[in-house]
This record gives structure tokens, C-alpha cells and sequence, in this order.
């Protein structure tokens, strides 16, 4: 008999797929790009009639912030934000679930949600104005109406894609309807809603700023269409900044649902 071959350790492989936080990586990204900015404004490879100098920029949000003016402007547009939003996904989530789970709702929803989702939600900003008024009635039903059709898509797509095994489970077990809608189906379908809620939520500050820039007096869209027509670029740039890092806050706050809600992952 031949002595047994010595065995060999192998790595693990059971990694991958699990990618690590690295903010610091976005944090120097993000500085790098401003400090070439500055540095091309300043040597006049950038033209600062196309870019303004970011320490202008900031020049400028300080004399916002010392106005007073930033808080005029960024608390209607919260607002405004938070409550067609908040009216878009609560109406869509509900119909997405819905959709997912009784087949006549599909039946009847799913060709209209077709037909009114590819619709440029802009261009139906004059046909709001004249159902709601130039008001703050128009504003909300465009976010909403903004919100609403992606949400749908996406929460009714993740219900679909929940485990069918995990619901015969269930019924193997002897659980009741609901208690399979609740304890399997909405916690299987909330990764895909909460992805969906990123888009929708992204449209939403698209819609925001198109709806301030009609009849608004305050809020970040008239603050960048008055600084657009006054060619003022640091301003416009302001706006812009604004934006983004409202953008940037409202993806913070879903990955913090995310932690709370999908902790079961782990």
C-alpha cells in the first residue's frame, strides 16, 4: 500500500459578493475633483465663464446661510419633497403589492401603469397647473404623480420575484394567507421596493426643481432659474450643489432603512 499523498490547505472561497463600505474612497474622490476644479479656474485652463471657482461657491453659500436665504428656499422645497413623495410611494407601494398579489388588479393595472409610465412627467407640469391651481396643489400632484409609476413597477416586479419555495413552505406549515403576505412576502419583496424608493425618490428632486421653476416665489428651482437668468454662476453652481447633496442625504437615509429593515440579511 502506498503511503497517503500529504493534503493540501486551500483557500477559502466562500468570499466575494459582499462589497465593504469604503467612504473614505467617495470622500477623496470628491475633494480631488474640486481641487482640480480650482486649480483649472485659477491657471485659466477652465474658462470661468463656463465654471466658477468652488471657493467662490462656497463664498456664496456662505452668504446664504448669513442671510437667511438658504432656509427660505431649502424649507419649501423639504416640504414640498416630503409631502408628494410621501403621497407617490405610499399610493404606489399600495398598488405594487397588489398588482404582485391578486391577479385581477394585474390584469386591469399593469396596461395602464404601461401606457402612463414612459409619459415625461415634465411636460404634464401646464395640465397640473390647470387641474390644481398654480399653487402648491400642482407641485405636490407632480411629484406625486412622478413618484407613483416607478414605485409601482418596482414593488410589484419584487413581489414577483420573492421565493416561491419560501411561500409552499409556508403553506406546507400551515400558515394563513396573511400571515404568508407578512412574514414571507413583503420582507422578501422589501430589497427590491427599497431599490425602487433610490429612483423614485431621484425623479422626485428632478420634479421638484421643474415645478419651482413655474410659480414659485422660494425653493431651490426658483433659486437656480433667477440665478440662470441672471448669468450668475456661482449661484447657479450653489443651486446645483444644493441638489446633489440633497440627493446624497436622501440615499443616506434609505441605506439606514435598509440597515434596520434587512437586518434579517445578515
Amino acid at each position: 500500500m502506498s503511503d497517503p499523498v500529504p493534503g493540501k490547505s486551500v483557500a477559502f472561497r466562500g468570499g466575494g459578493f459582499a462589497p465593504k463600505s469604503r467612504r473614505w474612497v467617495g470622500f477623496v474622490v470628491f475633494v480631488g475633483l474640486v481641487l482640480i476644479a480650482e486649480w483649472g479656474t485659477r491657471a485659466g485652463w477652465i474658462s470661468a465663464l463656463t465654471m466658477p471657482k468652488p471657493s467662490d461657491v462656497l463664498d456664496t453659500f456662505r452668504d446664504l446661510y448669513n442671510s437667511g436665504l438658504l432656509f427660505k428656499h431649502l424649507g419649501p422645497s423639504l416640504s414640498r419633497l416630503v409631502v408628494g413623495a410621501a403621497i407617490g410611494i405610499s399610493i404606489g407601494i399600495s398598488v405594487g403589492v397588489l398588482i404582485g398579489l391578486f391577479s385581477y388588479v394585474r390584469s386591469g393595472m399593469v396596461p395602464l401603469v404601461a401606457a402612463i409610465f414612459p409619459i415625461p412627467k415634465i411636460a404634464l407640469l401646464p395640465l397640473f397647473v390647470i387641474w390644481f391651481g398654480i399653487g402648491e396643489g400642482s407641485k405636490y400632484a407632480l411629484i406625486a404623480f412622478g413618484t407613483f409609476t416607478p414605485t409601482v413597477v418596482a414593488t410589484y416586479g419584487a413581489v414577483d420575484n420573492v421565493d416561491r419555495t419560501l411561500i409552499r413552505m409556508g403553506q406546507s406549515f400551515g400558515l394563513s394567507w396573511w400571515s404568508i403576505v407578512r412574514k414571507i412576502v413583503l420582507p422578501g419583496a422589501m430589497p427590491g421596493i427599497l431599490s425602487g424608493l433610490r429612483i423614485s425618490l431621484a425623479i422626485a428632486i428632478i420634479l421638484l426643481v421643474a415645478a419651482e421653476m413655474l410659480g414659485a416665489e422660494f425653493g431651490i428651482g426658483a433659486y437656480i432659474l433667477e440665478a440662470g437668468s441672471l448669468y450668475d454662476l456661482e449661484r447657479l453652481f450653489a443651486g446645483v450643489v444644493i441638489l446633489s447633496l440633497l440627493g446624497v442625504i436622501v440615499s443616506a437615509l434609505i441605506g439606514v432603512v435598509e440597515k434596520r429593515l434587512l437586518n434579517w440579511r445578515t
